[in-house]
Parts: structure tokens; sequence; C-alpha cells
């Protein structure tokens, strides 16, 4: 399954970010909600490992969400810090290093359509690991921007792109807002310079009356609600591609909003 891979060409390159980091920088306060580059990683390797245990051992994975289901009450990061045994720094970093290899090796083995449960919904394994590659480029972002470290992605990114498109609908009916017809249509330049055209454009014969268009990374910074919209180049065209550009949200949960204009961005020092 390529996404597998390409989930483990994302891990590799984080890993590369955070390779040479003493123990002091992970905790450094990050962008994105006051999390420190400690506890993004610590989020990551908690839900890969959840990840593997919702492929091999259903029932684990149940009990596993029994236990999230009794932390409510409780600061989150203190659950995921109990759930890693308070790891923290360079041994996390190797914790998180070990493993994230095993759980791609492991989707990388299986059928595509197979079903696996998650905290919602059930889906197939390609979304589940497709979703683990969502979460680790779009935290990832927040700690290139503490680093103040120039970023480089590769055409694997195209499955965020899908992914975004695909939680089109998501994004309204969980604020509970009717979905606007038609789909944008997307026109994004992969980090290679390659375009590629994503959805079948607006359908009712204006052509080009729904569409977005331009760098994929910064769509997938957008939908992944890592900088504001207004803080790219895109080009928005149609009241349903604003609207959606505005909000878009392809990761599960509650409705969030995106950060503000200016409020995240890679630091100059």
């Amino acid at each position: 399954m390529q996404q597998a891979e390409d989930f483990r060409s994302i891990c590799d390159q984080l890993n590369d970010l955070l390779a040479d980091l003493d123990d002091k920088d992970f905790a450094r306060t990050t962008g994105f909600k006051g999390w420190s580059i400690d506890e993004i990683l610590r989020h990551l390797h908690v839900w890969n490992r959840a990840a593997l245990t919702s492929l091999q051992d259903p029932d684990g994975f149940g009990d596993f969400m029994k236990s999230v289901a009794a932390s409510r009450g409780l600061n989150f990061r203190i659950f995921e810090s109990e759930q890693t045994g308070d790891l923290s720094g360079r041994a996390l970093l190797a914790a998180w290093r070990e493993f994230y290899p095993e759980l791609a090796d492991a989707f990388r083995a299986v059928d595509p359509k197979q079903r696996v449960a998650w905290a919602g919904p059930s889906m197939s394994a390609r979304s589940s690991i497709t979703a683990r590659l969502m979460e680790t480029w779009s935290h990832a972002q927040a700690i290139y921007d503490e680093l103040g470290a120039d970023r480089s992605d590769s055409d694997a990114i195209a499955n965020i792109v899908v992914l975004g498109l695909n939680t089109y609908g998501w994004t309204f009916i969980n604020r509970s807002e009717e979905v606007p017809q038609p789909v944008p249509q997307l026109v994004m330049t992969m980090p290679s310079g390659v375009v590629r055209t994503f959805g079948e454009g607006s359908g009712d014969g204006a052509a080009g009356s729904e569409r977005i268009e331009g760098s994929a990374t910064e769509f997938c910074q957008v939908v992944t609600q890592c900088r504001n919209i207004g803080d790219t180049a895109l080009t928005v065209t149609g009241p349903n591609a604003t609207r959606w550009m505005d909000v878009a949200q392809c990761f599960a949960g509650p409705p969030q909003d995106p950060p503000p204009p200016g409020a995240r961005a890679k630091n100059s020092a």
C-alpha cells in the first residue's frame, strides 16, 4: 500500500529534523495550541500505537478507547504522557522512531479495504494510515515553524490533498451547515512542479465557477488548519470554495476554527 510508504517517508523527514535536538529543545513551545515539541511527538506516538492496535487487536483497541473515555476529566496531555511512561526528549524521540517503521510495515502488508475501528466510525486500512500520514505532516508543521526550519515536501502530500477534498462535505456537516454544491475543483502545483487536477469541477456547465488553484502545500496547510487562507497565495474562486477555505477541517472531532491570519508562521530566528 503506497500510503504506508508515504507515511514512512514523512516520518523519516520529521526524524531528520529532530535528530540533532538536545533534550531541552523538546520543551520548546510551538504555535499549535501552546503544545511543546515533546507533546506533539508524544501525541503522534500514542495514536500511532493505537492505529496498530486497531489493525491487529480490535478488542485491545476497544479497551484503549475505554481508557480514553475515562480520561476526559483530565488534561488529555497528561493521559498521553501516562501512556508513554512519561518519556520525553531524546528518549521519546527514540521510542517514536523505533515504532513508526513497524506501523508502516504492518499497513503495507494488509488489504487496503480491510475495515479497522477508530474513535469514530470504522474506516478502511488505507484511510487509517492516510490519517496517520496527515496527522504527522500537519503536527510537524508546528515544529518546523518553531525551529525556523525550511520544509521540503514531496508529492506524497497528494494523499492530504485527496483527504482534504474527500472531507469537503464533512467540514459543513460538522458545523450543521448544508453542504454547498458543486464541490470546487482543485488545480494543484505539486512540490515536484507537476500540476494535477483533483475533483470533477463545478458540474454545472460553468467551467471554473468553483475552483481553488495554487500550491498543494498551501492547500494542505489550510485543510489541516496549519495556516489561515489569508496567509497563502491560493487563488479561490466561487462562494462554495471561499466558505470552504474559511472553515476547512480534514480531521475528525468537533468543529474547530483555523488560526487567525498571521498566527501560524515560521520563526525568523
